[in-house]
């Protein structure tokens, strides 16, 4: 018979109620339990090397700075406006998406978080060096995410005036001459492009197409202009991370006939480039371009109106429908391989290339026309 202390040091008399040991098998099987359970709960809420993309805050092109559905905060500013210019009334919805990304540098979501993104088709997980490069900060990444607004609000405006017949100064530059690189002993900051191999250049993409198509190893032409004075330099473009480049870093310089002034603080990146076209049209034409419906959007645009591919577009779809409440989605039909099969339930995804096939959905949409002759992505 094995006797134990029963917890006040004393010993149960013979013939008392007699108490078993449980098996040592047992005890250790247990505190493995318990040991489990605690690094379960430790790896938890461990970092991971991920970060978290969801749906962010939808704002009306037509509306205000204030995202749609949100508590007011402030005092609201038109997100569009053109002084000096006749404007026209508008409704419905040219929703802009926006995604917010969970995560940084400084502070990585826990794993819980990352299990929890998994099972929800609304969310995203990518591993953080996609979003943030190694050596990048958050104020970094800020930054150029700033940059790039700012870039787009331009190219916008220039894309919805050339649409419209306007005509204005606008011309590729030189905003960049990388550090030993072809273009380095040849061309200088605020140069313009003009043309490549004979081939007039009017945008950046065209520019890029052009450099593509002419290869490494070979001499290009480039026509230039310099103070004023027009002149033809050769650069052999070269290899750089999969691409063929000058070594320079391009943008578009613009002298617009008139102001046009975008108001939207703490949104970054090129992606809204599409919406700020559509709402600008739409304030300087008659008539309503969706016919009072809610329609929203997405992708890059330049000055010439073609449209880009973008990322988080899975998220965007979701939070053009849960928040926005749009039955109608412009996508970029470089992002329909992410779009099929994925699209929420309610939402007709069309696939744009240029500004000129968002404008002939919006006529269709907006006049009640059959779209079933218009390109879309889809479903599966």
């Amino acid at each position: 018979m094995t006797l134990f202390s029963d917890g006040d040091g004393r010993t149960p008399a013979p013939g008392g109620p007699e108490r078993v040991a449980p098996p040592r098998r047992v005890i250790v099987g247990w505190v493995a339990i318990a040991v489990g359970f605690v690094l379960a709960i430790v790896l938890a809420l461990a970092p991971a090397p991920f970060v978290i993309e969801q749906p962010g805050p939808v704002y009306n092109t037509l509306g205000t700075d204030q995202a749609v559905g949100s508590e007011p905060s402030g005092e609201a500013k038109p997100l569009i406006t053109i002084p000096g210019k006749a404007t026209y009334p508008t409704k419905g919805s040219l929703d802009l998406l926006t995604v917010s990304v969970v995560g940084n540098p400084d502070q990585h979501p826990t794993w819980f978080d990352i299990v929890g993104a998994w099972f929800d088709p609304s969310r995203a997980v990518v591993p953080i060096e996609e979003v943030f490069p190694p050596g990048t900060t958050t104020e970094q990444s800020n930054a150029e995410n700033a940059a790039l607004m700012t870039d787009s609000q331009q190219d916008a405006v220039a894309a919805a005036l050339n649409e419209l017949g306007y005509t204005f100064p606008q011309a590729v530059a030189v905003k960049q001459v990388i550090k030993g690189s072809p273009a380095a002993s040849v061309l200088k900051v605020g140069d313009q492009i003009t043309s490549l191999d004979g081939r007039t250049v009017k945008s950046v993409q065209q520019l890029r197409d052009a450099v593509k198509r002419n290869g490494t190893g070979k001499a290009a032409e480039v026509g230039i202009v310099r103070d004023g004075a027009a002149s033809t330099v050769s650069i052999t473009p070269e290899e750089s991370g999969g691409q063929v480049v000058l070594g320079i870093g391009a943008g578009m310089d613009y002298t617009f006939p008139f102001d046009v002034k975008i108001q939207l603080d703490n949104v970054g990146g090129p992606s809204a480039g599409q919406m700020f076209a559509l709402g600008i049209i739409d304030k300087l034409t008659p008539g309503s371009l969706n016919g009072g419906k809610r329609v929203a959007g997405t992708g890059t645009i330049d000055n010439a109106g073609d449209i880009g591919a973008i990322g988080g577009i899975r998220q965007k779809m979701y939070a053009a429908r849960d928040t926005g409440g749009a039955t109608y989605f412009l996508a970029p039909a470089a992002n329909c391989n992410e779009v099929t099969g994925h699209i929420p339930a309610g939402l007709r995804v069309f696939a744009v290339k240029t500004l000129a096939d968002s404008l002939k959905v919006l006529d269709a949409v907006s006049g009640g026309k059959s779209t079933q002759g218009l390109p879309t992505c889809p479903s599966s």
